[in-house]
C-alpha cells in the first residue's frame, strides 16, 4: 500500500484491539490487488436501539488506479453487527469482493488517476437530510447526510468544498456519493481542468 492505512472512529472508543484487527484485514487486501494505492476506514455507532444496543456502520474506501471502490455496512444491516469485530469482518469481505470484481473487469488493464475527485456544494437541503455537488468533471452529484465523514452535515454551507468517491453503479437519481468529506480548498478548478470522463 503507497500510504498508510487511515482509520477513523465516530461515537465509538477506539481500543488497540479494534485498530489491530483493521490493520490486519487491510494488509490482507493486498492479497487481491497489490496495487492498492490507500485504505481509509470509518467506524461508526450512530444509532443506539434499546433492543438491539449499538449497531456499527463500518465504510471502506480503497483507491485503485483509476478509481475508488467504496463498500459501506449501515446499522440497519444486520443485527451481528451490534459486535464491532463482525461488522468489521463482514465489511472487509465485502471488499475483497469489490477487489477481486475490479480486477477482472480491468483484465489487467491500469489507467492512471489524476488524484481524488473534488467539487463544491451546489444545493444543501439540512431539513431533509441531502445535498448535489458540481463535482471537478462537471458533473452534478447527490449526496446523503450518512455520506458525510470526517465532518458534520449540518456544517455543511453552499460553495463549500468536498473531496468524494461517486458510487459505482447506476442510481435512479443519477450520480450519488458514497463518501463525501470536506475539505479547506480545491485543488482542481471545473473551469480548467478538462472532463476525466
Amino acid at each position: 500500500m503507497q500510504t498508510p492505512i487511515e482509520l477513523s472512529f465516530k461515537h465509538v472508543e477506539p481500543s488497540e484491539e479494534i485498530k489491530e484487527l483493521v490493520y490486519s484485514k487491510a494488509e490482507h487486501l493486498e492479497k487481491f490487488f497489490d496495487g492498492i494505492t490507500s485504505c481509509h476506514v470509518y467506524i461508526r455507532a450512530p444509532h443506539k436501539s434499546q433492543r438491539t444496543g449499538n449497531l456499527y456502520a463500518v465504510t471502506i474506501e480503497v483507491r485503485v488506479p483509476g478509481t475508488e471502490l467504496v463498500v459501506r455496512h449501515d446499522q440497519n444491516d444486520v443485527n451481528e453487527h451490534q459486535h464491532l469485530a463482525v461488522a468489521i469482518r463482514d465489511a472487509f469481505s465485502a471488499m475483497a469482493i469489490e477487489l477481486k470484481r475490479w480486477k477482472n473487469q480491468i483484465g489487467g488493464e491500469v489507467k492512471t488517476h489524476d488524484g481524488p475527485l473534488q467539487g463544491k456544494i451546489a444545493e444543501i437541503n439540512h431539513d431533509e437530510d441531502y445535498g448535489q455537488i458540481i463535482a471537478t468533471d462537471n458533473r452534478l452529484i447527490y449526496f446523503h447526510r450518512n455520506s458525510v465523514v470526517d465532518g458534520d452535515f449540518d456544517d455543511l454551507q453552499q460553495r463549500d468544498t468536498v473531496e468524494l468517491v461517486v458510487q459505482t453503479g447506476d442510481s435512479p437519481i443519477g450520480p450519488q456519493a458514497s463518501t463525501v468529506r470536506p475539505i479547506g480548498s480545491m485543488e482542481f478548478d471545473p473551469a480548467t481542468t478538462p472532463s476525466r470522463r
